[in-house]
């Protein structure tokens, strides 16, 4: 275990936490974390990873800026929300149509830029899933859409699988417990909508 892997993951379970107790420090918390996880996944040649960490980085400042400017007294001064049946099914359609691209890109990336990525990819359709998957859970999450900790949940159990294969077992026990977290954090949520009343948008 690098300390990379050690650092990365330690910042990245403190903002897990953090916004599993929708505290506003999980932002600046979760950069850090990003920063460190993109060289990791570059290493062990985890591409699509790698270009997540990216996403998870302009996603974070995103959301750091949105709950700023929403902010009041409180970090529950932005109401949560749940997603009407049609939204749901536009996320659903964007996940599986990511995801084909994302595989594809994935499997050619080290042709198209193998001055950058040297080798290929190591399981593009799994890796390029959780991925996609992971980018729209963070954007939904940022939004305080609580069918966020659903995709996440999903991420953690293939990722438990995917780094403990890859023999990066500190960040697959790590899924273990954002497993636990993204399950209470689901029901934490849902349960914050009864005091901001359900909002389907």
């Amino acid at each position: 275990m690098s300390y990379i892997e050690f650092i990365g993951t330690i910042f990245y379970l403190a903002s897990v936490i953090l916004i599993a107790q929708k505290k506003m420090l999980t932002w600046p918390v979760g950069i850090i974390s990003v920063i460190l996880y993109g060289i990791l996944f570059y290493q062990i040649q985890l591409y699509s990873d790698t270009i997540e960490q990216l996403y998870y980085l302009g996603a974070s400042i995103y959301g750091w800026i949105y709950w700023n400017k929403h902010k009041k007294a409180k970090d529950d001064s932005i109401p949560f929300h749940i997603s009407n049946k049609k939204h749901i099914s536009t996320w659903l359609l964007i996940t599986g149509v990511g995801t084909i691209f994302m595989t594809i890109f994935m499997m050619k990336i080290h042709l198209l830029l193998p001055s950058i990525f040297s080798k290929p990819a190591s399981f593009p359709f799994i890796d390029a899933l959780t991925t996609v998957m992971s980018f729209v859970a963070m954007f939904l999450m940022a939004q305080k859409r609580v069918e966020s900790w659903i995709y996440w949940i999903i991420v953690d159990v293939i990722g438990i699988v995917l780094y403990f294969i890859k023999d990066v077992k500190f960040i697959s026990l790590l899924y273990v417990i954002l497993l636990i977290i993204a399950i209470r954090g689901f029901f934490s949520w849902k349960s914050s909508l009864k005091d901001y009343g359900k909002t389907d948008i």
